[in-house]
């Protein structure tokens, strides 16, 4: 059963608990933290412009729901702080990296590919593998992280925000082994876009780590062209040094955004992946509370659940939506449908068939790095993620009652 801290984290909390109850600045409010940050921020980059203040709504709704709702452990909230203060820095460092340097936003993004459908469907394989060709560029989870322009391969081995990452990734892992099994994520592989949206305070990623209703509320009703805005912004900043080379872009939550992602990148290219959501919800829910057990330790499941399974159902229905008017509007040419067991069967045949439908050029060189990346990471590599939906108070038939549109619409088999 997912959704308790393990032993590290416990004892964490009780001597860090036992300790704070001693010191009064444990018990500031978000609010005040989050004003903190600002000025700590500003003294540790030399820095004062922020860049576009559409953040600070965000943040605001955000902290307001910290201090309202969630039930962070010292643990938890140690983290936070420092995803907070990380984000408000990487702010600074950009917006002064593109007032000296304007010539950044002329970085082109052409024809980028958006890798998307619900999670555990194939995407994470699928990123990866398409990463492998030389000719296009994916977003490193330590450029995420820590956005400016890449630097060369060579010299990532000694950067101080690269090596941050691999510390980050492997304390990680080793608080929750299991986690690997279920996301693969590694400081020079790709990663999804999440941190982009993160830069903006605007993205589902802060409603699965904490219990934060109200947040989650706000975001559902978001327009999220400032946040697709900054989110490209930031590509081109990181890209600028490659700015020849095809964005590949992999994010779930896309799938709520389409219509925006094609206003802020008109000419985009869509890979959605197939599953029926019975088989991956419950590992969505996993995953969820293993994430939320690191912020809050114990976690109710069934909470874990119920939101889940609305957030995700709400959010195909709208991409559905979004999706057959764009197609009507751009041409039903700009999307591609993968089924998961393609996917996984045979990856590298299933990347030439969307090459060759969306019109990119597969060379002998990326085959041959596809086919090596495939043959080095077999499924399963990480180990066996197991989970139930009972586990989550859901049943196969209540979930896929709730998809039935999306399961008849993209005629995605039942129980695979």
């Amino acid at each position: 059963m997912r959704g308790k801290a393990r032993l590290p984290v416990r004892l964490f909390n009780r001597v860090a608990g036992a300790t704070s109850r001693l010191r009064t600045r444990s018990a500031q409010s978000w609010v005040d933290i989050v004003a903190r940050l600002h000025d700590e921020a500003v003294a540790a980059t030399g820095c004062d412009d922020f860049g576009d203040d559409y953040y600070r709504e965000a943040l605001d709704v955000l902290t307001r729901a910290y201090d309202s709702e969630a039930s962070f452990t010292p643990f938890g909230r140690m983290g936070v702080v420092g995803q907070i203060g990380n984000i408000l820095r990487n702010r600074l460092l950009v917006q002064k990296r593109i007032t000296e340097n304007p010539e950044l936003l002329d970085a082109p993004i052409e024809k980028p590919l958006f890798i998307l459908g619900l999670p555990r469907t194939g995407t994470t394989a699928l990123h990866f593998l398409v990463a492998q060709d030389p000719n296009v560029q994916a977003l490193e989870y330590w450029m995420g992280s820590s956005p400016r322009p890449r630097p060369d391969r060579a010299q990532w081995a000694t950067d101080k925000a690269f090596k941050n990452s691999v510390r980050e990734l492997k304390t990680m892992y080793w608080l929750d082994p299991d986690l690997k099994a279920i996301h693969l994520m590694t400081a020079d592989g790709p990663d999804e876009c999440r941190h982009l949206l993160c830069h903006t305070f605007s993205d589902d990623g802060f409603d699965c780590n904490a219990t934060v209703p109200s947040y989650a509320q706000w975001y559902d009703a978001q327009d999220m062209r400032a946040a697709y805005r900054e989110h490209k912004m930031l590509l081109q900043v990181i890209g600028s040094p490659t700015p020849n080379k095809r964005w590949v872009l992999k994010y779930p939550a896309h799938i709520r955004n389409l219509r925006t992602i094609f206003e802020v990148y008109p000419d985009a290219r869509v890979v959605q992946c197939h599953r029926d959501p019975s088989k991956v919800l419950p590992s969505i829910c996993s995953l969820v509370a293993g994430w939320r057990a690191l912020s809050e330790g114990a976690v109710d499941p069934h909470v874990v659940g119920r939101r889940m399974l609305d957030l995700w159902a709400t959010s195909m229905d709208r991409g559905m939506r979004d999706r057959d008017e764009l197609a009507r509007e751009y041409g039903d040419d700009r999307f591609v449908d993968l089924d998961f067991r393609d996917v996984l069967g045979d990856p590298v045949s299933a990347m030439r068939c969307v090459y060759d439908a969306l019109g990119y050029e597969m060379t002998e060189q990326a085959e041959a790095r596809l086919r090596a990346w495939h043959g080095a990471n077999p499924r399963g590599k990480h180990g066996k993620h197991d989970y139930s939906a009972e586990e989550f108070g859901l049943t196969t038939a209540a979930i896929q009652d709730r998809f039935t549109g999306y399961l008849e619409r993209y005629h995605v088999p039942r129980g695979l």
